[in-house]
């Protein structure tokens, strides 16, 4: 893995290929300490410190967000296959997650799985982009539910990866669950640091709908209780 610098300029590149066109249409923190009590709704980027915006357990959803010129500092390109060519910003994710995801895609492949990466890292004014492309299809209520506004995409964190197989035709969509690899992921992603973000019948507390191919690395054992006790991130973290 080769770590690379970006500005926040990289991510206004066009990109045909991320979920723009795919998508479809109680623990406490101990590491990063951040409680509900401290937090500052008004202005939540400012209210974590530099330590907490590096934490693999940082939470960015509709009420928590990061700075616009968030960059994280140790994105790189996992070796792992993408169906696509071109060099993209999405092609990253950050420095631990991307072993553990290369870790996850060993596995996979030796079980014989055609498992592919979509779409990684999304700087700022990406997001911006894509949430104003689905406000103007579907209107503001219902691209909030399968989009975010731009500072409040995980995808900004350099923690998330879509995943998606040639079954769907490697598109972002709910029936990924129905194939094999969405199968295995469901059950064996949390043994690599990841969790499903956005599961089934959690909507009212995500904010989002059901997104089985968004992964999320969290670590192996928050991703284990998470998976275990079928929690959402929020649930985990005390924030629910």
């Amino acid at each position: 893995m080769k770590l690379i610098h970006l500005s926040t300029d990289d991510g206004k590149m066009k990109n045909k290929n991320d979920d723009l066109d795919s998508a479809p249409i109680k623990n406490s923190i101990d590491k990063g300490e951040q409680s509900q009590e401290d937090f500052d709704k008004d202005k939540p980027w400012e209210s974590y410190t530099e330590e907490q915006l590096d934490d693999v357990l940082l939470l960015i959803d509709k009420e928590r967000g990061l700075p616009k010129d968030y960059v994280p500092s140790d994105l790189v390109e996992p070796n792992v296959p993408f169906p696509f060519i071109e060099e993209l910003p999405q092609r990253l994710i950050r420095q631990e997650a991307a072993a553990a995801l290369e870790d996850l895609f060993k596995k996979a492949n030796d079980e014989n799985l055609n498992l592919y990466a979509q779409s990684g890292y999304r700087s700022y004014e990406r997001q911006e982009n894509i949430f104003a492309y689905y406000v103007e299809r579907t209107g503001k209520e219902k691209a909030s539910r399968v989009s975010a506004n731009a500072g409040h995409s995980e995808h900004q964190t350099g923690l998330a990866m879509d995943v998606t197989s040639p079954e769907v035709n490697f598109q972002l969509v709910t029936s990924f669950e129905d194939t094999p690899e969405g199968q295995w992921i469901k059950e064996n992603a949390a043994q690599f640091g990841f969790i499903i973000r956005y599961p089934k019948d959690k909507e009212k507390i995500t904010g989002y709908q059901y997104e089985p191919w968004h992964l999320r690395f969290v670590g192996k054992e928050p991703a284990k209780i998470i998976h275990e006790q079928g929690l959402t991130l929020e649930e985990y973290l005390g924030f629910e």
